[in-house]
């Protein structure tokens, strides 16, 4: 079948139009633009979205509308697992499998509100104290979890490495750097570094929002 263009004017817009691709053509014209223009969860979903529209009598603005959203949705939930995984937790831990129940100390309203992230926001320090096995690296785990996925970076760290890290960065006046940069590996020093005995106190984790 022959393939004519015509062109739509609307104000100073012009959009070219074809017509008279046959289906398969069309749906191999979409996987292509799709891959062109980085939308994979559009190539993934269009055809099904396709089918429900002309059986639920979609409009074409209607149709449009769920397939930017599904590739909004998706793009968003791949920049939280992003996030998360730069982290650098040592295990999965959500606010859901923590157990309130064995540790009546911790409110869950307060949990759940820290969740929310209001403090981070706020430029707040969050400070987690109690006895060994009440639930704190969990309770951390699980709210730096939730403050990656609120869009803020995140990095699990020992209180022990950092306080030597930001050791050695004063010794050698890099401290921004330490906290906006990526690693200093291959950095000449300008004098030897001191010789440091390692820090063993503060073990617990820390959380460190950048």
């Amino acid at each position: 079948m022959e393939m004519t263009t015509q062109t739509s004017a609307t104000g100073s817009d012009r959009v070219p139009r074809r017509r008279g691709l046959t289906e398969e053509a069309t749906d191999a014209a979409i996987d292509q633009a799709c891959r062109m223009m980085r939308l994979p969860t559009t190539r993934g979903v269009f055809e099904a979205n396709a089918d429900a529209a002309a059986r639920e009598q979609m409009t074409y603005r209607g149709f449009l509308a769920e397939l930017l959203l599904a590739e909004c949705d998706d793009r968003a939930r791949r920049r939280s697992e992003r996030r998360i995984k730069a982290a650098a937790f040592p295990r999965i831990k959500t606010l859901r499998e923590f157990d309130f129940d064995a540790n009546p100390n911790v409110d869950p309203r307060t949990s759940n509100a820290l969740a929310k992230c209001d403090w981070v926001r706020r430029g707040h320090p969050l400070c987690l104290i109690g006895d060994s096995g009440t639930g704190k690296s969990h309770l951390l785990i699980a709210l730096g979890t939730e403050v990656a996925m609120a869009g803020f970076r995140v990095k699990y760290t020992l209180a022990t490495k950092l306080a030597n890290a930001l050791a050695e960065a004063a010794d050698e006046m890099v401290l921004t750097k330490t906290f906006s940069g990526p690693g200093r590996a291959g950095r000449p020093r300008s004098r030897p570094p001191r010789r440091r005995t390692p820090s063993r106190r503060w073990p617990a984790p820390l959380l460190v929002l950048r």
